[in-house]
């Protein structure tokens, strides 16, 4: 295994779990990107502000409190205590005790079976080793299986003077150490709405830059716009349509003619795959364009021995992603099953608040004989009760009532979007989810009256409503001979 992010780790487990000799090789620390820094430590920021920004909502629901002031401190130890808690389950120590061996180094393919390990050193470490030893202990191996997983990084977009002035990614946004007065974030997408919306609510002074006409570009754009009008509520400026034509130390000036100011200056507009020095040509293993390692359907590279999962691959960057494909992959290379990976349930959710959750097929354009069916929340009890009614339910849906896609805007849609997915992946119905007893009142009410809409609305079609009325006429007829019968049946028992 070569890289320790998700997709390695639950490879390495899965691999070992079956009895398998492993090796996992990380060049520096296992858990990954989304441990250290993204999912993490970003939840953990949107949960400082979440209490920042309800403290201020309080007052609206007749809860009257002082001001609000940010100790920016308090809140790193407390995106630290997360990580802290949660980084022993990925640890060196906790992959030994699964039966997994671990290098701390940097592994090079230079055949289809063979490949190095250089050992991971620190600057100071480097400087002692003299210039006699280019390698320090570099190691040669075979493999019988090996399975790509070094995720993805950052994405710096060419702009004019970027390189000459200090800017953040979400790798490194966690270095602040004080709170930004003005932020400005380049990327309108997931990443830059959940970090914008979270600075904002902290107190900095927030503008967020994005090229396409709105945010969250990939999404619905119905649900992009309620998640900007609340991102808009929140102070930040939103300055879409608009491309970044050059960034000077104090100012970014865009396609408009507007030079935006700032302190701070984020980069949210990509990542790119790992795959720097890895010996891929040697091995065979072709990539595209992108640089994305090319896979079939089964996580195979071009390369019979090698397989990928994770960033490193054109799959949609998401952990639960690479979890899950790193395991596939695995059991793929040891057992020969050839399962083949499914992307047509895989969730997404951008944690804003209000969130955006979404699985399946877009919303739009629908193929001939899909449909949409949406709830707004304004009709849902639970966000009434909660103030909460910013949001909808949409489901999409495929010929014979099956489940292709849905969108969910409001609290808790990362919750309740799971339900979904399952239909989705197990071409499950909307009768089947109307049949579903739900609980009440909750937000994932929203999936059950948009399945129970949708029913009603068969139900009410000229011709089923014909075939309804002639059943129930002959219904009628039915139990009118019935009584019939029983009263004659009465009478001369009577008459006896």
């Amino acid at each position: 295994m070569i890289g320790g992010g998700t997709a390695g780790l639950l490879g390495a487990k899965t691999a070992a779990t079956l009895g398998a000799r492993v090796l996992l090789v990380e060049a520096e620390r296992t858990g990954g990107d989304c441990l250290w820094t993204g999912c993490v430590p970003s939840k953990a920021l949107i949960a400082a502000a979440a209490a920042a920004a309800g403290v201020r909502r309080a007052a609206g629901l007749g809860i009257h409190t002082g001001e609000v002031r940010v100790d920016f401190a308090k809140v790193r130890a407390h995106i630290a205590a997360a990580i802290e808690t949660i980084a022993p389950a990925d640890s060196i120590e906790a992959l030994e005790r699964a039966g997994v061996t671990v290098r701390t180094g940097h592994a090079r393919f230079t055949g289809h079976h063979t490949l190095t390990i250089t050992p991971s050193t620190t600057g100071e470490e480097s400087r002692n080793l003299g210039e006699e030893s280019l390698n320090p202990a570099e190691e040669s191996l075979t493999f019988r299986q090996a399975l790509i997983a070094t995720g993805a990084g950052p994405q710096e977009p060419p702009i004019p003077g970027l390189k000459d002035v200090k800017s953040y990614t979400s790798d490194t946004i966690w270095d602040l150490a004080e709170l930004p007065d003005r932020l400005v974030v380049i990327g309108g997408g997931s990443i830059g709405c959940e970090l914008g919306q979270a600075f904002a609510r902290l107190g900095s002074r927030v503008s967020i830059i994005e090229a396409a006409t709105h945010l969250l570009p990939s999404e619905d754009p119905a649900a992009a716009r309620l998640v900007g009008t609340a991102l808009e509520s929140d102070g930040v400026r939103l300055l879409v349509d608009r491309s970044v034509v050059e960034v000077t130390s104090r100012e970014v000036v865009l396609s408009s003619g507007e030079r935006i100011g700032y302190d701070v200056l984020l980069l949210t507009t990509g990542r790119s795959p790992r795959i720097s020095d890895l010996g891929l040509e040697a091995a065979g293993v072709k990539t595209a364009a992108t640089g994305h390692v090319i896979v079939d359907d089964q996580l195979r590279t071009t390369t019979p021995t090698i397989w990928a999962a994770g960033d490193v691959t054109g799959h949609p960057q998401f952990t639960h992603v690479a979890g899950v494909h790193g395991a596939l992959a695995a059991s793929n290379a040891l057992l020969g099953v050839r399962r083949k990976v499914d992307l047509s349930g895989i969730p997404r959710v951008t944690f804003t608040q209000p969130e955006l959750a979404a699985v399946g097929a877009p919303t739009a354009p629908l193929p001939r004989g899909w449909r949409l069916v949406t709830w707004d929340h304004a009709r849902l009890d639970r966000a009434i009760t909660d103030g909460e009614v910013a949001g909808f339910t949409t489901l999409v849906v495929g010929k014979r009532g099956r489940l292709v896609g849905g969108t969910i805007v409001g609290p808790r849609a990362g919750e309740t979007i799971g339900e979904l997915a399952l239909a989705v992946s197990h071409h499950l119905t909307v009768s089947d989810l109307a049949a579903t007893m739900h609980p009440y009142p909750t937000y994932n009410d929203g999936v059950w009256n948009s399945a129970v809409a949708d029913y009603l609305g068969k139900l009410d079609r000229p011709l089923t409503k014909s075939l309804i009325g002639r059943w129930m006429g002959l219904r009628q007829w039915s139990d009118g001979r019935v009584r019939r019968l029983r009263s004659r049946t009465t009478r001369r028992d009577q008459a006896r």
